[in-house]
């Protein structure tokens, strides 16, 4: 063969490999993920049972439209949503406020952060014997919850309201024995979150978390006080460990969440008792 038809020959072979080349590159892209989301991913979030369970319900079917997979694991108890993040049994949860996740890490070394605002629920005083608070009597007996930042919150509502006065500079973690002045001589019982609002039969009156108020029958025709919602350190959010804050996944899941459609959903279960938080 001479050299100018080997030169020939060996062209038409190196076009042919760069053209089976091209074809493969093609081939690759043509079978890539979608740029929104790079793998499916599955994820358990732990949530509190109840109404939220519905919002998470429409949260779970914009995930999925990124190419997120979301299982909903509920709880009853507030405690437990951040020991099993803590563990590793859960891979994020939307439960909490940023004073209660500061004490839980303070007492349980948590390696917890937030992430992404969901909703507020503002606390209010209930009662269904008192039209107002000046009608509340002396001695009156009043339930407040008796987690370390609910029942600070709750305190700080009774002494908005005139009815008690806390220790001067005492924090969001403020508890009965912070209390300097009690006119009324108000008997104030300490309760479970979930239990205070259902024995409000029980008592005089009682401040309850509004979501609690709400699946205890409770409704604004029963509050008679609330606190400011302006500049509110009690939003809730979506949190995760902090090794994961920056993951790919940890942006969709929040994105799923802080939507109108999200929002559409969180409005009707809530029927105005929470506000959208971001």
């Amino acid at each position: 063969m001479n050299k100018k038809k080997y030169s020939m020959v060996a062209f038409t072979r190196r076009a042919s490999l760069a053209a089976l080349a091209v074809s493969a590159a093609a081939l690759v892209t043509l079978a890539a993920p979608s740029a929104s989301f790079a793998e499916d991913k599955t994820i358990k979030v732990g949530i509190m049972s109840g109404e939220d369970e519905d919002v998470w319900r429409v949260v779970t079917a914009e995930a999925a439209k990124g190419g997120l997979k979301i299982e909903t694991v509920a709880f009853n108890d507030y405690t437990q949503p951040n020991e099993a993040l803590e563990r590793g049994e859960i891979d994020a949860n939307a439960f909490q406020h940023q004073p209660y996740l500061d004490n839980q890490i303070k007492t349980h070394g948590y390696h917890i952060v937030r992430v992404g605002f969901t909703g507020v629920w503002p606390i209010g005083l209930y009662t269904k014997k008192y039209k107002s608070v000046a009608e509340i009597p002396q001695g009156a007996v009043v339930g407040l919850p008796n987690d370390p930042s609910n029942e600070g919150r709750a305190l700080r509502v009774l002494q908005n309201e005139g009815l008690i006065k806390l220790k001067e500079g005492t924090g969001i973690l403020a508890t009965i024995s912070d209390i300097t002045e009690n006119p009324k001589k108000l008997e104030i019982k300490e309760l479970d979150a979930g239990i205070v609002g259902r024995s409000i039969d029980d008592l005089d009156a009682a401040v309850v978390n509004t979501d609690w108020a709400l699946k205890s029958g409770l409704s604004p025709n029963d509050r008679i006080a609330q606190e400011p919602i302006a500049d509110n350190p009690y939003r809730n959010f979506i949190a995760v460990k902090e090794d994961n804050k920056d993951a790919s996944w940890v942006k969709t899941l929040v994105s799923s969440y802080q939507n109108d459609a999200v929002k559409a959903e969180f409005d009707k279960v809530y029927k105005g008792t929470g506000l959208s938080a971001y």
